[in-house]
């Protein structure tokens, strides 16, 4: 029973309004813990986060009312707090394990090509690629990694990871808990909203792969 529930759960994880439904009082515990593990660690490219966050503001009255009925201000500043310390933990895996990192042979959960990719992205965007980073999956995952393995000043990454984190938390799920307001029946239509994020927020990754493998063709 325990097995198919796991898998239930895993199943499950990327449908971000099933989360919702689904745990209810502990939605929100799941929400910062795909927060935390999506900033933090090089696996967390596989996780809904954009999706998750809108889907969380759409279930914002929600969240408050199951979380001792705070306003939804502060759950945002929650989240957006632990989407700072996920990319401390980054920042810190990279800092500590960088050089191995790009030894490390190829596997499901990571691709030596997604960390190289980072890397170019923070060397043209510099610290202000970890703002930019929170909007595109992948890169959010790595950035702060990246960060870390060639020891971006701490102070420095503070700066733009708090700015990137608030930008990104706020923008999201303010524009989700707004439009429910607005448009109540978004809840009906939930699966391709989501859909439409995954496409606009994957879009300019995969076109940014399909360039540099035209142009490795070309050479």
């Amino acid at each position: 029973m325990l097995l198919i529930d796991f898998w239930d759960f895993f199943h499950n994880l990327f449908n971000p309004r099933w989360i919702f439904l689904y745990f209810g009082n502990t939605a929100i515990f799941i929400l910062l813990a795909i927060v935390f593990a999506e900033t933090g660690f090089f696996i967390g490219f596989l996780l809904p986060g954009d999706s998750l966050l809108f889907t969380a503001g759409i279930f914002g009255e929600d969240l408050c009312k199951n979380f001792y009925n705070v306003p939804f201000f502060v759950i945002v500043l929650i989240v957006a707090l632990v989407a700072v310390l996920g990319n401390i933990q980054g920042y810190w895996l990279g800092y500590k394990s960088g050089k191995l990192l790009y030894k490390k042979e190829d596997s499901f959960f990571f691709k030596k090509k997604h960390l190289i990719l980072a890397k170019n992205f923070y060397t043209k965007y510099k610290a202000t690629a970890l703002i930019i980073s929170r909007f595109l999956p992948m890169f959010r995952s790595f950035a702060p990694i990246v960060a870390g393995a060639i020891r971006v000043n701490f102070k420095k990454f503070m700066i733009y990871n708090i700015i990137g984190a608030i930008i990104w938390t706020f923008s999201i799920m303010s524009a989700g808990h707004y439009l429910d307001k607005n448009f109540p029946e978004l809840k009906n239509h939930l699966e391709w909203i989501i859909l439409l994020i995954v496409i606009t927020t994957t879009f300019p990754v995969i076109f940014k792969l399909m360039i540099n493998k035209n142009k490795k063709v070309l050479i």
